[in-house]
């Protein structure tokens, strides 16, 4: 190990000044055994040991592991582990390192044990169980270095294979760390941990909301809940009716030959709908325009798929052009923000979509869609008027959500080196 005093990370807290010092992986950290049990192996419902398997790594577990915010599988009762010593049980401050990914992106993907409990806690299958004896790092700290991208660099370009990406022990023990101080590593990892809190706080409060948002729906169109009229008097019964009979139909048009990089108009394709307009393709061809409070939605899908009858509000008049296999939805009758909220993900196209092979809706199909509806357009919105506060405060949270995580990215390459 040396001192390399240009090392120095471009964010640090005033109160330290010592330089960082250079280590290999290997100089730190010791490993310890894991073992290679499968899935078969292992169940949700009953056990002594728990196990953590390299694709909950790569797929569910957050970096800051703890076990009881964490689904776990137990290893079955029945497999021997008699070869595992106490030792070889996770630690608080253990890395679990996946070893192997079909993705560059998430080779010797990395979670930090912050809270095993009581729990028996084993790795397994394709990890590397690290555990620092020499006492050099903070704990916390090491999770989010392991995030940084000078680190996850060196990774991938230690890995080998080819379909199947993998990186050894040796290899990793050569990636090349800077460490501060103790006290500026728990400094450092006490600041990232307050941002992920808020984070997971963000998180929560979507969720909630969203759950509200679905609840809220679920009275309204059951007719559960019931608005009135500013006099105070009942609005009409609701009647059924075909979509056909309160829509007029449009569909789209191929727009492959006239896509360009910066174009004057957005081409509403299934992307931008499944993204809620922030995946955008242009073209200076108005091939199908749209215009304000046009309904759009998705009528091919893969199986599966999450698009499938998903939907658009469109806000602006002459800014999008409408590709194929995509739908507009017009109605002089029906508030058409009120329709969006009965259409978007309607079960009724949903059942048309068989995961086997693609879905493909018609346009007798999408028409046919049975709606027992509010024909009085105060009511409608009305709803639409609840739904859309109801979507504002989800899309805030959201925003706050999405620059969180922004900031985090940005302290990960600037409070390291």
């Amino acid at each position: 190990m040396e001192e390399v005093k240009t090392k120095i990370p471009a964010i640090r807290f005033p109160e330290f000044d010592v330089q960082w010092r250079s280590y290999m992986f290997g100089d730190i950290y010791d490993y310890l055994r894991t073992n290679s049990l499968s899935r078969s192996q292992l169940n949700y419902d009953d056990g002594e040991i728990k196990n953590i398997h390299y694709g909950d790594i790569h797929t569910k577990f957050e970096m800051n592991f703890r076990i009881d915010k964490e689904r776990v599988p137990y290893v079955n009762k029945d497999i021997d582990l008699s070869k595992v010593e106490k030792k070889d049980y996770c630690r608080v401050g253990d890395l679990v390192i996946a070893d192997a990914s079909e993705d560059y992106n998430d080779i010797g993907k990395t979670i930090e044990i912050r809270e095993v409990r009581e729990a028996k806690l084993v790795a397994g299958l394709h990890t590397y169980l690290a555990r620092d004896y020499k006492s050099l790092t903070a704990l916390g700290f090491m999770g989010y270095y392991q995030q940084v991208w000078s680190v996850r660099l060196q990774k991938m370009k230690f890995a080998t294979g080819i379909s199947v990406l993998g990186i050894s022990k040796t290899n990793l023990g050569k990636v090349n760390l800077h460490l501060p101080s103790l006290p500026e590593q728990q400094k450092i990892a006490s600041f990232l941990t307050a941002v992920d809190d808020k984070t997971q706080h963000l998180t929560k409060k979507k969720e909630l909301l969203e759950q509200y948002k679905k609840g809220v729906m679920q009275k309204i169109f059951s007719q559960e809940i019931r608005f009135r009229d500013e006099d105070g008097s009942e609005f009409p019964d609701w009647e059924e009716k075909k979509l056909g009979e309160v829509c007029e139909f449009e569909n789209g048009k191929a727009h492959e030959t006239s896509i360009v990089e910066n174009g004057k108009y957005i081409v509403v394709n299934s992307k931008f709908i499944s993204s809620e307009g922030k995946v955008k393709k242009h073209s200076n061809s108005l091939i199908v325009g749209l215009r304000r409070g046009d309904l759009v939605m998705v009528m091919s899908d893969i199986p599966n798929g999450k698009a499938l009858a998903k939907c658009f509000y469109i806000k602006t008049d002459g800014t999008h052009t409408l590709n194929q296999r995509i739908c507009a939805i017009r109605s002089k009758k029906v508030e058409t923000k009120y329709l969006y909220y009965i259409l978007n993900r309607n079960r009724y196209y949903l059942k048309f979509d068989s995961g086997v092979g693609q879905t493909n809706l018609r346009k007798d199909e999408v028409l046919s869609c049975p709606l027992n509806i509010s024909l009085s357009t105060k009511e409608q919105q009305k709803i639409a008027n609840v739904l859309t506060s109801i979507d504002k405060k989800i899309e805030l949270v959201n925003t706050q959500l999405e620059k969180t995580k922004e900031f985090k990215k940005g302290l990960l390459q600037q409070m390291f080196v």
